[in-house]
């Protein structure tokens, strides 16, 4: 018997009613069923998942496999399991809340026959506003660099492997990983490649934001993302040598999986964990933490770290509520050269370089971080925000301020010192918002645009410190659009544009009204 061309693996944890979607668009693809396989592990379901498994193993008894399994706590488990059952010539795995294109599987396939390649990925979306880095897929590249592209920001394991690939090395999850366990795995299997493929013509994945539980890498506590951010860090390091290759990629990995350790929300944890939070952090900093990443590192993200390694645990909480709690911290311009004026700047009992605070390269960004001071919907048309620089002299320094919303929406501020800093006003006009907006909804962070000192500079916006949703709905043709202005868990003021469907609708009833109603 033909082997299939691909096989589909996805893990199922309580993912209906999305399930359903997910399964259907795979039994419709374009590619037939007769060269597909989807082989489905439900690790211990108890919302019917189990059953809805069953009842297309049932409907295409040729195609669905599915094997039941005692909850495992994470994607790893069942995703090795899949693997165990494969038998196409290419694996492709699936969030099991997410769904395919209906030409994906056939487009991948044909492009990975026709490139050779080992790895491909698909352009994927982002569905219920759910933030997909969308750097990679700037144009569809046959050969593709790990080390010179922006592949090491897309590291899910929703691409096209080569089975061949993954058998030859004997690539699997890390069943001790409950978070990022996939990474792992796409990492060596994109180091193992002969060739990596991207493609930018067509929407390959709908990634599904669910309206009922929020990403478990934020509801996981800190010391499980520890953990996993030790572990990929040590895996990185145990892959690839020392030098501007792993830099690459451990990039990425200090400006999200380790800086996210020391994002706001720690100032919340109790001190235990903190205190064992940032030992763990001191160490990956200091054994990997290489100069050519500091710098590239955003100053946020590079202060905190830097006061992780070198100062205790007071050093560290005060330079966070600097930015959480106090606003955006003075400049320090030292003839030439400009530093963020965070708490440890130049102390010496911290000894931290001032490397770790300098902006001068990037003083057009520094100079572009605006505090929120109110935003409000005018109608339906348009979004009226007010900021706040500390600068006061931020109107003689930029030639230029613009507010902008994703690429389509933009609009010039203006800028009048009232003796404690600047405030910058703008409307930011809606229509075009939703000229372009994706069918699932999308979510764009509110950035400020400076022109100074030769050069543009922008920096998203920080949200208000206590952020009262603002809500308008617009219409688009003949579908309504919900529009909301808030702040996503960095802190930056971002406008969530979402159809207004009845299961969204049905979503926020839930979430406002306790089962059975009020009491």
């Amino acid at each position: 018997m033909t082997p299939p061309d691909v096989t589909v693996i996805t893990a199922v944890y309580n993912t209906m009613p999305y399930l359903t979607r997910c399964l259907t668009s795979l039994v419709e693809q374009t590619i037939g069923r007769d060269r597909l396989e989807v082989v489905a592990v439900d690790d211990g379901s108890t919302d019917g998942s189990g059953r809805e498994l069953d009842r297309f193993a049932r409907l295409y008894p040729g195609t669905v496999k599915v094997i039941h399994q005692p909850n495992s706590g994470g994607p790893a488990a069942p995703s090795n399991r899949g693997l165990e059952h494969a038998t196409g010539r290419y694996v492709f795995f699936i969030g099991s809340d997410d769904y395919l294109g209906p030409e994906a599987l056939e487009r991948l396939v044909t492009a990975a026959d026709r490139y050779d390649s080992d790895v491909v990925l698909g352009r994927t979306v982002g569905v219920n506003s759910r933030y997909i880095h969308q750097a990679v897929f700037a144009r569809t590249e046959p050969d593709l660099d790990l080390f010179d592209s922006a592949l090491p920001w897309s590291l899910s394991n929703t691409k096209l492997f080569r089975r061949d690939l993954i058998e030859r090395h004997g690539l699997r999850y890390p069943e001790d990983m409950p978070v990022g366990s996939d990474q792992p795995f796409t990492i060596e299997a994109c180091v193992r490649a002969r060739r990596v493929s991207v493609l930018a013509d067509y929407d390959y994945y709908y990634a599904v934001r669910r309206l009922n539980a929020r990403n478990i890498t934020y509801r996981s506590r800190h010391l499980e993302r520890l953990r996993c951010a030790e572990s990929l860090v040590e895996f990185v390091a145990g892959l690839v040598e020392a030098g501007k290759h792993r830099d690459a990629i451990l990039l990425r990995h200090f400006t999200w999986e380790v800086a996210k350790l020391l994002e706001n929300d720690f100032l919340a944890v109790e001190r235990s964990v903190q205190e064992q939070v940032q030992a763990g952090v001191r160490v990956l900093v200091e054994r990997y933490l290489t100069d050519e990443v500091r710098d590239q590192l955003p100053i946020q993200s590079r202060v905190r770290l830097g006061a992780a390694r070198y100062g205790e645990l007071d050093d560290l909480l005060a330079v966070i509520r600097q930015d959480a709690e106090e606003g955006i911290p003075p400049a320090v311009v030292d003839g030439d050269r400009w530093y963020a004026g965070y708490p440890g700047f130049r102390d010496p009992r911290l000894g931290m370089s001032d490397r770790w605070f300098e902006v001068t390269d990037r003083v057009a960004d520094w100079i572009a971080r605006l505090d929120t001071v109110s935003v409000s919907f005018l109608g339906n048309r348009t979004l009226a925000v007010t900021a706040r620089s500390p600068r006061g002299d931020l109107p003689r320094l930029a030639a230029a301020v613009r507010l902008r919303a994703g690429e389509a929406v933009s609009a010039d501020a203006t800028v009048e010192a009232d003796g404690t800093g600047a405030l910058v006003r703008a409307h930011l006009p809606l229509a075009r918002l939703l000229a372009g907006v994706a069918p699932g909804g999308e979510r764009q962070v509110v950035r400020a645009e400076v022109e100074a000192f030769g050069t543009v500079g922008e920096t998203a916006l920080r949200g208000p410190a206590r952020p009262v949703p603002q809500r308008t709905v617009q219409r688009r043709g003949g579908h309504l659009h919900v529009l909301t202005a808030t702040t996503n868990h960095k802190g930056e003021l971002v406008i969530a544009v979402a159809p207004l469907t009845p299961r969204r609708l049905l979503a926020r009833l839930r979430r406002r009204l306790p089962l059975g109603g009020k009491k």
